[in-house]
């Protein structure tokens, strides 16, 4: 069979095994705005799904067989088990099967596409960009794996020339992409049911380098080890570097880091542009914005405009997210699931706490990750003035005898390892004290006790 193009698939019907998840339910909405039939499933019903249906998309509720019957193409994810019915189903029917990855770089193959990668800050550096992106007028498409808080959207197809992806490097998949332009944030070794040694990671990284078109560019933070290294492996494509050291293309200094937001100025090629001012917390999300910034104007943005996009972001969902706030106690959900992303997300909190106590609730994602990285976990967490490890959320992994969370919190001085999830959230609303700020955090379904806290710390203080 032929290799799909945009244009090849309107009027063609998609079948998304998983169409519920963040990216799976954001490629449907493209598909469906460019004239593709949109059929799906999933284990479950959710509002993601019945705004799908709205659009004109067909869901079923589970997985069957069936659902595939006289589909031109079946999309799937790294979620999706190989042995699912419906993918082998399409197997047995001849349908050409494509995953997440190749079907995003089909929707994206006739824009002009920047693709935001590395081990962390790629769902908020390729949300601000959108964001930049809009404020300059620009209008681009994205593509994003969380949803970017002032549209509550995690997908849309714009009128400009830009797409805007969110590169996932779980599977290698991301090599599929081909984009004109890159962003690399970090390169660190995660994922270990994939890339099982740190040079499997940089290998990964390298290869995704050497498919950015030659006529585009690769922004790339030379603060960090990991990325300053592919740099110096690679001979092509043009290269864009920021951070803090001298010498870097888009450099920032005088920084502040405050309570909920964070400030700096911006170096231009030894020209001051003015500051960053930003909505959200922490170091890493300045160098967040920097890549934004360098690449826009790489791009040949104005610097102003670029500016106050990113003055207006207000963050995306599961990241650094305010849950609510009761009697002084606030409760905020995230994302961070790698020890080196609970490190800067529990630094920010405690300048968000200020003298108030810091109560982490941690749950780990995967087993691999949690035996690989036990250690670096609980020196994360010990930055809490209390952290309690919830039992691992398995994702799709087997379970590997021996481990389990308490491999984190026997390296702990005061980690508490409370697998019930009403025994955590009944502890943590009965001990709450005005001041403090409570945190759920990890890749799993620890999400769902957030707006449990909130309403219990509203029953209890009224």
């Amino acid at each position: 069979m032929m290799k799909p193009t945009l244009n090849s698939l309107s009027g063609k019907r998609l079948h998304f095994i998983g169409i519920g998840g963040a990216g799976m339910s954001g490629l449907a909405r493209i598909a469906l705005s460019h004239s593709i039939i949109v059929t799906g499933s999933d284990a479950k019903d959710s509002s993601v799904l019945r705004a799908l249906i709205a659009l004109g998309a067909k869901i079923s509720t589970t997985h069957s067989a069936e659902n595939v019957d006289g589909a031109d193409y079946v999309v799937y994810s790294n979620a999706i088990s190989a042995n699912n019915s419906e993918i082998l189903r399409a197997h047995e029917l001849g349908i050409n099967v494509l995953t997440r990855a190749r079907a995003l770089a089909i929707l994206m193959s006739d824009s002009k596409s920047i693709a935001v990668a590395g081990t962390h800050g790629k769902t908020t550096t390729s949300s601000m960009m959108a964001v930049a992106l809009q404020s300059c007028g620009a209008d681009p498409s994205f593509a994003i794996g969380g949803t970017i808080t002032a549209s509550g959207s995690n997908a849309h197809r714009g009128t400009g020339e830009i797409f805007v992806a969110e590169a996932d490097e779980s599977d290698g998949s991301f090599l599929e992409y081909h984009p004109f332009a890159a962003i690399i944030t970090n390169i660190e070794h995660d994922h270990v049911d994939f890339f099982s040694t740190p040079e499997s990671v940089k290998k990964a990284f390298k290869d995704f380098a050497e498919t950015i078109n030659r006529e585009g560019f690769l922004t790339y933070c030379a603060d960090d080890p990991g990325a300053a290294e592919l740099i110096s492996q690679l001979e092509q494509p043009s290269f864009i570097s920021y951070g803090v050291q001298e010498g870097c293309d888009l450099r920032l200094d005088s920084i502040e880091l405050l309570a909920m937001g964070s400030r700096a100025r911006a170096i231009w090629r030894g020209k001051s542009i003015g500051f960053i001012e930003l909505e959200v917390p922490g170091q890493h999300n300045l160098l967040n914005a920097a890549a934004v910034l360098a690449t826009g104007l790489q791009l040949g943005f104005n610097a102003a405009d670029l500016i106050q996009g990113l003055a207006v972001f207000r963050g995306t969902g599961r990241r650094f997210e305010i849950k609510g706030t009761v009697h002084g106690v606030r409760v905020i959900d995230d994302y961070g699931h790698h020890p080196t992303e609970i490190d800067v997300t529990l630094q920010a909190a405690r300048r968000f706490a200020g003298d108030g106590r810091l109560i982490v609730v941690f749950q780990p994602h995967r087993y691999s990750r949690t035996i690989a990285f036990a250690d670096g976990f609980a020196r994360s967490l010990s930055l809490a003035d209390r952290a309690i490890v919830l039992e691992i959320y398995p994702a799709s992994e087997k379970p590997i005898p021996g481990v389990t969370s308490q491999l984190i919190t026997d390296l702990m001085a005061k980690g508490e390892y409370i697998p019930n999830f009403i025994e955590v959230t009944d502890s943590v609303i009965d001990s709450a004290e005005p001041g403090d700020v409570i945190i759920t955090l990890g890749a799993g379904d620890v999400s769902s006790l957030a707006p449990i806290i909130v309403d219990g710390l509203i029953r209890r203080f009224g």
